[in-house]
């Protein structure tokens, strides 16, 4: 690949980034079980959307900026960890009448997962810091190396996230009787997200 020093590290980089429990792996399955593998996939766009941003806006020099000013970082890092907060909240108050897929609009679920991944300090540290060192600086190519990486990301970040979707909607077929277990994961992954946002206000 132009520019990238070793392709087949990064793509494995990338997996273990993404196989890693987070905000953005609990909202791809809580969307799922509101509303199915269609709210799941709209999920997984929105959370390309926001590497993508992100990446971009890391090349733009966005991140030297972050890095450089703390004060501004740490703000970004409360906003996110008060939204991950309000989402979870919405998940313990939910009751089991409503464990059912709900009548939301699959831009619902994309503009959620959007938000969560454009505030998650995780993956602002992974574009800051880490896929720059697979940049080969001698080969490198510009827009066309970035453009080669952002694409990269996106497959594999469809292909993980569109799987795990998928996981999640056959299993959740099976709980569907069974409401107040459905409801019952739904926070699970309530206390979840406020943990993470409570961890990462710190």
């Amino acid at each position: 690949m132009p520019g990238i020093s070793d392709y087949w590290a990064f793509v494995a980089a990338v997996l273990v980034f993404l196989a890693l429990p987070g905000p953005g792996t609990f909202t791809l399955l809580t969307a799922t079980a509101k509303g199915g593998l269609r709210a799941g996939t709209a999920a997984t766009f929105g959370v390309i959307a926001g590497d993508q941003v992100l990446m971009w806006l890391a090349v733009a020099g966005v991140a030297a900026i972050l890095q450089a000013n703390e004060t501004l970082f740490k703000a970004l890092q409360y906003v996110g960890a008060a939204y991950l907060v309000w989402v979870g909240i919405r998940l313990l108050l939910v009751r089991a009448g409503s464990a059912r897929p709900v009548a939301l609009k699959p831009g619902h679920f994309a503009r959620q997962a959007f938000l969560i991944t454009l505030m998650n300090p995780k993956a602002i540290m992974f574009y800051m810091a880490f896929f720059p060192l697979f940049i080969d600086a001698e080969r490198h190519q510009g827009f066309v190396t970035f453009a080669a990486m952002a694409a990269t990301i996106a497959v594999i970040t469809l292909a993980y996230c569109l799987a795990l979707c998928a996981v999640a909607s056959a299993v959740g077929e099976r709980l569907r009787p069974h409401r107040w277990l459905a409801v019952a994961l739904q926070r699970v992954a309530g206390v979840a997200l406020i943990g993470f946002g409570l961890r990462l206000s710190r």
